[in-house]
């Protein structure tokens, strides 16, 4: 594959990317008003799956599309979830390694969740690494841009 084939596509995952912050960032909003109540409501356990799937989704997208996206543009060997984690960090996309594999377990468990008493924590975790999911899609359009540029 071309070059500027790679670039259209990294068009393309930062579209998405935005458009998946854009829906996380509503679903924060939303919930961050009910994560103090000791019950939650129907609605509010709607809007906190809402919250979870976008969460799940919008990590996948950036390890998946993104980091290895960059990595095929940048003509690195795609190597093990942990190059590409080492690699994003050094680009400057991620604080660290470590803080990306927390949200990466985060969401395994989103995947795997099924007991309704243990959605507390699944919550809490949530509420506290989207706004570093939020970072990562604004770090990644400053990245970009120079590969757009000319």
């Amino acid at each position: 594959m071309k070059h500027r084939e790679h670039v259209r596509m990294l068009e393309e995952t930062l579209r998405q990317l935005d458009d998946g912050a854009t829906w996380l960032r509503r679903s924060l909003k939303r919930c961050q008003k009910t994560a103090g109540k000791s019950e939650l409501s129907a609605a509010d356990l709607d809007a906190f799956e809402a919250l979870t799937s976008r969460f799940a989704r919008l990590s996948d997208m950036i390890l998946q599309k993104l980091f290895r996206g960059l990595d095929r543009i940048e003509l690195e060997d795609s190597g093990t979830l942990l190059d590409a984690l080492n690699r994003a960090e050094k680009r400057g996309l991620i604080d660290s390694a470590a803080a990306f594999r927390e949200i990466r377990e985060l969401r395994n468990e989103i995947a795997h969740e099924y007991a309704q008493e243990d959605l507390s924590d699944l919550f809490v975790g949530v509420l506290q690494h989207s706004p570093v999911l939020l970072e990562i899609v604004r770090r990644a359009n400053d990245y970009c841009r120079k590969y757009f540029s000319g």
